[in-house]
């Protein structure tokens, strides 16, 4: 596991270097292409997945990216095993241009996930974990030569203030049911502070315990949340269904997740 853990590391860091390639370049439109969902598509999506490929494919483990071609559920169900990939979470950050979008690789086996790694481009940080074993947050350089690991540390890292309930919330998904969600909040905590932030960095708040609660009354699919969720639960913190509870579920025949909660 903890090879598999650096391949999905090296990975995530070369592929945010190749974001951000693109990101920095003045001459780039990005190459902004309209998928059948109408979300944004970016040459920095496709450069992403490629180089996530190019590492993933020789560990023999099948991969579910959301750049990917996605096989039919017959197929997919026979995997006791995957790999489930966002090669760039939070496009449109990324187009908006506030640093908010990460790489996202996990390990699921028989539907839960059991590893994760997160990078963010833009400030070099990245959370790992491996349920059972630990979460942590590091800075590195990029790309991610042998040896040049620092300022690594075990999640959770810290705690919200004393008697301060800190709510993270979607920056693009703000609605009624998250409103009406921090309402039911406010009864049972005088002092709730909201934190807005893009892309999986929200599920890495509550892990790292910069945050409380994460709610998510809004569409998102697996791979959205595949690496947080193993990251979050390597902490020791939850992602659930809103409605059963119930921890979430991967490489469903139906890859959209419920609304759900991380705290």
């Amino acid at each position: 596991m903890k090879e598999l853990l650096e391949i999905a590391k090296k990975a995530a860091v070369e592929a945010g270097a190749e974001i951000l390639r693109i990101y920095n370049d003045p001459s780039q439109d990005f190459g902004i292409e309209k998928k059948a969902d109408n979300s944004p598509l970016t040459l920095a999506d496709k450069a992403a997945h490629y180089c996530i490929m190019r590492y993933l494919q020789d560990t023999g483990i099948p991969v579910l990216s959301e750049e990917g071609q996605h096989l039919p559920y017959t197929e997919r169900k026979l995997w006791k095993r995957l790999w489930v990939v966002d090669p760039l979470d939070g496009t449109k950050e990324f187009i908006k241009k506030n640093g908010e979008f990460t790489v996202n690789i996990a390990l699921v086996e028989d539907g839960a996930p059991v590893l994760g790694v997160i990078y963010i481009p833009v400030t070099g940080i990245l959370y790992y974990g491996i349920v059972g074993e630990g979460a942590w947050k590091e800075r590195t350089p990029s790309p991610l030569p042998e040896g040049s690991a620092s300022m690594i540390e075990s999640l959770p890292l810290m705690k919200s203030g004393e008697g301060l309930y800190t709510v993270v919330a979607s920056r693009s998904h703000m609605n009624a049911e998250t409103e009406e969600y921090i309402s039911q909040l406010r009864k049972n905590h005088d002092n709730i502070q909201l934190v807005s932030s893009g892309s999986s960095i929200k599920i890495c708040l509550v892990a790292e315990g910069a945050a409380d609660a994460y709610p998510r009354f809004a569409p998102t699919m697996e791979w959205d949340t595949a690496a947080g969720d193993a990251i979050a639960r390597a902490a020791g913190k939850r992602v659930v269904d809103a409605q059963t509870g119930k921890p979430l579920v991967y490489n469903k025949e139906d890859l959209h997740n419920p609304w759900f909660l991380v705290e």
